[in-house]
């Protein structure tokens, strides 16, 4: 008998998520790749001796099995893979002397990280040290965002904001910000140039957010294989901060969204004798 469930939004996690080379990366555990990529992103670990485990994962696990109830290896694997798991831990022994050939084979007709677990290393210990590696990741992110916000809050304070907002924000996410103005052209910009692609998508993307009622105050997509975003700013004067990265790192949001905040104060308009002043802070 098999489960079904219908399909759910990827849940959350406190910690960023781990690359399986990260893991593989701790020689003490003596963990072996077998088949599939490591580059997969672990977001948690689970350990399960279940015939069927489609029902008990929420994606995005390394799920680890002695193969207790391996009956059919090519049907478990599919299943592992419809529930959305990153990667399979198979520990050896006491069960099986060695990963079964039958298990090798569907991981790599799926594509799926098959890891062999060595009989000295409990699940425990693979558990441990991936959350270790998360919460050395939680720490560097912490530090990443706090260092960008300091230097957005230093570039506000200068002679010519808008720019060097933009440029310290390009900076620390390495790639191209952009503030577009409410009739779709370039106001300002920083980082380096995009493709003609990217730019086109990263324009028209802009034009999807904006002020106007039941408009999105922020979208996101691709163009040009890179990363695109864009974001209303909350002065009432229509702009929009488009940015454009080659990856999306989980500390990426809360950094551009302080930039959003800075940006829509530095370009809000509070009365007559103040768009001059926001025309400056432009250039």
């Amino acid at each position: 008998m098999t489960f079904s469930k219908p399909p759910a939004a990827p849940p959350t996690h406190p910690a960023p998520p781990v690359p399986l080379a990260a893991l593989l990366g701790r020689r003490e555990l003596g963990l072996r790749l077998l088949a599939g990529p490591d580059d997969v992103a672990l977001h948690w670990v689970h350990t399960s001796e279940m015939a069927d485990p489609y029902p008990y994962l929420l994606g995005g696990e390394l799920l680890l099995t002695a193969g207790v109830q391996l009956a059919d290896p090519a049907r478990y694997v599919e299943r592992v893979v419809e529930a959305g798991a990153a990667a399979l831990g198979f520990g050896v022994t006491p069960v099986y002397d060695t990963v079964p050939v039958e298990l090798v084979e569907a991981c790599v007709r799926h594509g799926l990280p098959l890891i062999e677990v060595p009989p000295r290393t409990p699940f425990t210990a693979v558990a441990r040290a991936l959350w270790r590696l998360m919460a050395e990741a939680r720490l560097y992110e912490l530090r990443r965002v706090t260092e960008a916000q300091q230097s957005l809050a230093t570039a506000a304070a200068r002679p010519a904001p808008v720019p060097a907002v933009l440029g310290a924000l390009a900076s620390r996410l390495g790639g191209r910000a952009v503030l577009y103005g409410a009739d779709g052209t370039e106001s300002a910009a920083a980082g380096r140039e995009l493709p003609a692609e990217a730019a086109r998508a990263l324009a028209d993307l802009a034009g999807v957010v904006g002020p106007r009622p039941g408009g999105p105050a922020s979208a996101s997509g691709e163009g040009g294989g890179l990363r695109l975003a864009a974001y209303a700013l909350g002065g009432g004067d229509g702009l929009t901060l488009g940015v454009a990265t080659e990856r999306r790192d989980p500390g990426d949001h809360p950094v551009t969204g302080v930039a959003v905040v800075l940006l829509s104060l530095l370009t809000a308009p509070r009365g007559a004798a103040d768009v001059s002043a926001r025309d400056g802070a432009l250039t």
